[in-house]
């Protein structure tokens, strides 16, 4: 069985809602071509979960993160340690253009800007991202 596992970096619930339905459509398409495929989905709402528990913790792995900046705790999820989870398999998917500069002043090479004024459009663009990081 091949598992993706996709760790998302975001705490507002209505960016959350739409992308967990793309991550449903997508893995329909994945169990179609490969019927023991599936996603798995960790998420994270907190900048101090990342400080506290991931980049504490060395055995979790994941293929791929999608990582926002910002955090209503008035925080930065770019506290993520990004060398121990290759910044090859990131993509920045903030709502501010700013801020996704950041992330690829960092090393990050793939973007998809969120427009919450087109929040389905964004999560398009952020499967397409998600879909080249994975080979698809």
């Amino acid at each position: 069985m091949k598992t993706i596992r996709i760790l998302i970096l975001e705490d507002d619930l209505l960016t959350l809602a739409t992308l967990l339905h793309k991550f449903h459509l997508l893995e329909e398409e994945l169990i179609k071509s490969n019927p023991s495929s599936d996603i798995a989905v960790t998420i994270l709402s907190e900048y101090t979960q990342v400080e506290e528990y991931l980049n504490k913790t060395n055995h979790i792995k994941f293929d791929v993160i999608l990582l926002d900046r910002d955090c209503k705790a008035c925080g930065s999820f770019h506290c993520l340690d990004l060398d121990k989870y290759g910044k090859d398999r990131i993509i920045s998917i903030s709502s501010t253009p700013k801020w996704n500069k950041e992330a690829v002043e960092k090393g990050i090479k793939r973007v998809a800007y969120k427009d919450y004024s087109q929040i389905d459009k964004s999560a398009d663009r952020i499967i397409k991202e998600l879909k080249v990081v994975l080979g698809f």
